[in-house]
């Protein structure tokens, strides 16, 4: 059954305002092409201002609340976040391939900043907003980064360019859901995009400036940006798969559960007519003898509830009532109790698949095929054999290679300034292991395969 014009008019005017949801993503997206940065406090704060995110600067949090929305939306982008995780950010030892030991600079750093929790955090972001912020912290004498944090996107907000160099230069982070004062925003100087490596040793004293001067800035605490190149934005990227909000397609996922669920709670579904005859009750009353009226009424109500019970359950299915019949003076039978089927249809089939197709249309905005996640529409449901899916995985592992080099950017910076105090930095490789699934004619049922041997044209043999 598709949604018609005449079946949307019943839905919307008899079980409730559906319509009120229509239009909501494509709101959410018109774009203020006037951006006037945001100087909280006025005139009086020393930095330029910050560019809104959205026009009323909240879009993150309103794409957030729409992903809630929909358990189609909420789970594929846990699949796609777990997808880029892969097999975890590894740090190895450059000769052997193996886990680094136990001991040295470079396990005390990761010891202190939990790197499955910080690249977990850095992925989220990266598949919601299409880029993430590092913190990193220097130590006292700024030639060691000792930290390293993650900032929500949600809560950043980037400062506007520099009209001299067209550098954006600093971060913002707030809570901006609320109205917050400069008091409360922490300012977090933005190293150069481009080189933000050159940049650190630059405001570290460790290179010369233009002028051939070394100074060191004594700033130790700096924001790294990390984006995935878009084309036309200059600040905030716009991530591929909202364009199911602007679409409509989200709108129409939306509007069927709400039909659905409105025609349950308001529609009436009887199956089956139960017609008894007045004599039926005189009878019960002469059988068992009931004179005294306040008992025959009890009697009666009893009777009606037992039959009642006897229609409903599937314990009864395929259970026989057998009651009387009488011949009216015109010869004709007539039963004491008849019933009658009225509907045989099953309750809630309407729209299915208009809602495989929405959901369909979520998945390809989302870039996962529907068999990998569990929406399979259309007549060619489990068609897909196991062969078909591990290519599909496959495929979709192979294709998170870009987003792992790029979030493997902050370690090189890290480990490229370290290594000038700390050598056993320069003894480190990192990298982030893709599961391949196999064929169990191969012993196995995964195994893990390096993005540096990928790239090499090698391959790991070594099991999950």
């Amino acid at each position: 059954m598709s949604i018609t014009q005449e079946n949307m008019f019943v839905v919307s005017n008899g079980y409730g305002k559906i319509l009120d949801v229509i239009d909501k993503g494509t709101q959410v997206f018109e774009e203020n092409t006037d951006i006037t940065p945001i100087k909280p406090g006025g005139d009086d704060w020393k930095y330029r201002g910050y560019v809104p995110w959205g026009d009323n600067n909240l879009r993150p949090h309103e794409i957030m609340k729409l992903l809630r929305k929909d358990e189609v939306l909420s789970q594929n982008q846990l699949f796609n976040v777990l997808c880029c995780y892969s097999g975890g950010m590894k740090v190895l030892d450059e000769v052997t391939g193996k886990p680094i030991s136990k001991t040295g600079p470079v396990f005390k750093f990761f010891r202190h900043n939990r790197p499955a929790k910080y690249f977990m955090e850095q992925i989220n972001d990266f598949k919601h907003f299409f880029f993430c912020v590092s913190v990193i912290i220097l130590n006292a004498e700024g030639n060691r980064i000792v930290q390293l944090r993650h900032k929500e996107a949600c809560y950043c907000r980037f400062e506007t360019c520099n009209p001299k160099t067209g550098k954006i230069e600093h971060i913002f982070f707030g809570n901006w859901e609320k109205n917050i004062s400069n008091e409360e925003i922490e300012v977090l100087p933005l190293l150069d995009p481009q080189d933000p490596l050159g940049d650190l040793e630059l405001r570290t004293g460790r290179t010369t400036n233009d002028k051939g001067e070394k100074k060191d800035t004594k700033e130790r605490k700096f924001a790294i940006l990390t984006t995935f190149p878009c084309v036309g934005n200059k600040y905030y990227p716009f991530v591929p798969f909202w364009a199911i909000f602007n679409s409509g397609w989200f709108d129409i996922k939306q509007m069927i559960p709400i039909g659905k669920k409105a025609k349950f709670q308001n529609s009436l579904a009887v199956r089956w007519l139960v017609e008894i005859n007045a004599k039926y009750r005189n009878t019960i009353m002469d059988e068992e003898r009931i004179t005294d009226p306040k008992k025959q009424i009890e009697r009666w109500n009893k009777e009606k509830e037992n039959i009642r019970e006897f229609m409903m359950g599937i314990e009864n299915e395929g259970k026989v009532w057998i009651t009387g019949y009488y011949v009216d003076p015109k010869g004709v039978e007539q039963s004491y109790v008849k019933i009658t089927c009225i509907d045989k249809s099953k309750q809630g089939g309407d729209w299915i698949e208009d809602s495989e197709e929405a959901s369909n249309m979520l998945c390809y905005g989302q870039g996962i095929h529907p068999s990998l996640i569990g929406a399979t529409p259309g007549k060619t449901k489990g068609s897909f054999s196991g062969s078909d899916k591990r290519e599909l995985f496959t495929m979709k592992q192979s294709m998170e290679i870009p987003f792992h080099d790029l979030l493997l950017d902050q370690f090189f910076i890290i480990q490229e300034f370290n290594k000038v105090t700390d050598t056993e930095w320069d003894k480190v490789v990192f990298d982030i292991p893709i599961i391949m699934l196999t064929t169990l004619d191969q012993g196995k049922d995964a195994k893990a395969t390096s993005n540096n041997e990928l790239k090499n044209g090698e391959e790991n043999n070594d099991t999950k």
